[in-house]
């Protein structure tokens, strides 16, 4: 990817962007932050527009049923990002969003923190007794993993082959695909419709039985109401919760991690000050933001930078860009966990504000709580590794020494 006359060109990304995208985000922000691409769409990389766009939903449309058709065509893949809560607007967005909402309470949150300290601290025990982990695939991956089974609902011997779904479902959002890529995509969403519609039938015949945060058999009990969601819509949002909770925090542990290993003093300053937590969980989330590029559609015609859009016109909402734009965070390139105010963007804005969002803050930051109390010495075992991804800031393996 470089930035040029034209901008940053989304289907043309160079290995090192994927590696370090911030500088040429930092190129396209000084000279064309209305980035036009080859196919006519446009990549928005300034904080005050993204965060207007975001926060815009009459003006700028999340709908997807245009866009994906000619990169999905009318398979599977097509079906659940187009049914899914993330990619619709109201009035179907807001219905469903507020059949969720329950789940994502204070109260809620303060039930599940048990049991998520208690999976943290099995997990911690396994790995302080070999003396290494892999971060991600040992510890990041299996606490959202396994906090949103139970929500949903799921048998945690049968929760494995979820997250092979959803990398590969997640995945197909990114802005280029090959042909085995959205092959792959495509049965993934079909194993996963198969595996929930028998957890559905067997969740039926036991709904006076269910727990007070089992997600699925609260939506199955509501099925009957005005509001409730048909068998396909409840399939595809289930889907989605698990894909987005899961990724969203995965990713912002294993970058947090990261982060403060390529920062030791800011990891110091929090063994040091835990009470910093807080602010340390924010300037991670902006620094290396789980979901770096967003999309909007103008639904009205709409000026940016003194050019006038059509209706119609497609936006690339760089997220990550936004998040490191000097006109909005002082030093953007210096990680600081004591960074306030911290305005970023990396669970959007507006009523598409990331549901789930306090959630993955408290799964982070009693993480990283347990991870630093337990352990005096953390070091690199081998690279961070990093797979292409533009849409997702992605790890895919973070060897960890441990000692306590």
């Amino acid at each position: 990817m470089t930035a040029n006359s034209r901008g940053s060109e989304l289907a043309n990304l160079s290995p090192e962007f994927y590696q370090a995208p911030y500088g040429v985000y930092r190129e396209v922000r000084d000279n064309t932050p209305l980035c036009q691409q080859s196919d006519g769409s446009f990549f928005i990389s300034r904080y005050e527009d993204a965060a207007s766009i975001l926060k815009d939903h009459q003006s700028y449309s999340s709908d997807k049923k245009i866009d994906f058709k000619p990169k999905f065509g009318d398979g599977p893949l097509y079906e659940h990002h187009t049914t899914s809560l993330v990619f619709n607007d109201p009035p179907y967005h807001t219905r469903v969003r507020r059949l969720l909402a329950p789940f994502f309470t204070p109260r809620t949150l303060k039930a599940l923190e048990v049991n998520v300290a208690d999976m943290i601290d099995t997990l911690l025990d396994q790995a302080e007794d070999a003396g290494t982990i892999d971060l991600v695939n040992d510890f990041a991956n299996a606490i959202p993993l396994n906090l949103i089974g139970d929500m949903l609902g799921i048998p945690g011997d049968e929760r494995e082959p979820l997250r092979n779904w959803a990398n590969v479902i997640l995945g197909g959002l990114e802005p280029s695909l090959t042909p085995e890529q959205l092959a792959t995509g495509n049965d993934s969403v079909e194993a996963f419709k198969d595996y929930l519609r028998d957890l559905i039938a067997w969740k039926r015949s036991r709904l006076s039985a269910r727990a007070e945060t089992d997600i699925l058999s609260a939506l199955l009990a509501d099925h009957d109401s005005p509001d409730g969601l048909s068998e396909l819509e409840l399939m595809h949002n289930c889907i989605f919760l698990l894909n987005a909770g899961h990724d969203t925090t995965t990713t912002l542990i294993s970058n947090g991690m990261d982060l403060l290993l390529r920062f030791p003093d800011q990891m110091a300053l929090l063994r040091n000050d835990p009470a910093l937590m807080k602010t340390a969980v924010e300037e991670m989330l902006r620094y290396e933001s789980p979901l770096q590029i967003g999309n909007r559609r103008a639904t009205v015609e709409v000026t940016l930078h003194d050019q006038l859009l059509p209706a119609g016109t497609f936006l690339h909402i760089g997220i990550a860009a936004a998040n490191h734009d000097e006109r909005q965070f002082p030093e953007p390139e210096a990680f600081d966990i004591t960074r306030t105010p911290n305005r970023h963007l990396a669970f959007g804005n507006g009523i598409h504000i990331c549901a789930g969002n306090s959630l993955a803050r408290m799964e982070a930051s009693l993480a990283f709580s347990k991870l630093l109390a337990r352990f005096a010495r953390i070091e690199q075992a081998g690279p961070t590794l990093r797979p292409d991804r533009a849409r997702f800031r992605v790890i895919s393996k973070l060897p960890l020494s441990l000692a306590a």
